[in-house]
């Protein structure tokens, strides 16, 4: 209990000054609402909006939760495929590093003219964002088994799928999920972006409609609905690897 609790005050503490140091800038220098508001204002907008924001936020939840986990089976089955089949990774690997320089806010409206506006296009914007960082983790995490253990097995007369059954996907799994904590932190801003592109509810269309308006407020109370969800996600992600990886060896405080 100790232990949690001094992991949790330090960043705890800091969140608290700063929002406490933001309410005082705000009254102090006289700034205006509608460029910045106060967290005061903040929290009196989503006692009063709680409906509106609410139903945006589990529409985003939901689309995330969908184009989420296919993200990361895609970026697994990319590592599993790459990794088994050599040939097949010198010629593929490098243009899986290139369709990562192509700007996702460019490709959501590429998506939505060949797909249309329905779910597709966004879960497919949502999967191009995570399947990234699960593939480069899991193929590094394959390509770093233990080589002493793998030599045993050979000479004990594994099999190649037992190898990579009983050995090297097990001992994959830490930098795995490195890769799927990463893709976790990026999945609720694509979804975000997939509903910018275009849909008709979602915390990306809630923004859009609070731009036009200049309600900076509700802006804010957007992006910091989608960092909590983000975090959320990031901590199921985390707890799954801590139930999974119990043999990983912990380390000392």
């Amino acid at each position: 209990m100790n232990s949690l609790w001094n992991k949790i005050w330090p960043p705890l503490l800091t969140v608290i000054l700063f929002l406490a140091l933001w309410q005082l800038s705000v009254s102090w220098f006289h700034i205006e609402k509608w460029v910045l508001p106060a967290p005061s204002d903040l929290w009196k907008e989503a006692s009063a909006g709680s409906a509106s924001l609410r139903g945006h936020m589990l529409a985003t939840l939901r689309l995330t939760l969908i184009g989420f986990p296919i993200g990361v089976l895609t970026g697994i089955l990319a590592a599993m495929i790459l990794y088994l089949l050599p040939g097949l990774s010198r010629a593929f690997y490098p243009l899986l590093i290139l369709s990562q320089n192509v700007p996702i806010v460019a490709l959501g409206p590429l998506l939505v003219i060949w797909f249309g506006f329905g779910l597709l296009p966004k879960v497919i914007l949502i999967t191009l964002v995570c399947f990234f960082p699960v593939a480069v983790a899991g193929l590094g995490g394959l390509a770093q088994t233990d080589r002493v253990m793998l030599n045993y097995m050979k000479m004990a007369g594994a099999s190649r799928w037992q190898i990579f059954t009983k050995l090297e996907l097990p001992h994959s799994l830490p930098s795995l999920f490195s890769g799927i904590k990463i893709s976790a932190a990026y999945a609720v801003t694509g979804a975000v972006v997939a509903e910018l592109v275009g849909s008709g509810e979602g915390l990306g269309y809630y923004m859009q409609l609070q731009k036009a308006a200049y309600r900076t407020d509700r802006m804010f109370l957007a992006i910091i609905l989608i960092v909590l969800l983000s975090l959320l996600l990031f901590a199921a992600v985390a707890l799954l690897e801590k139930w999974l990886i119990r043999w990983k060896p912990r380390k000392h405080e």
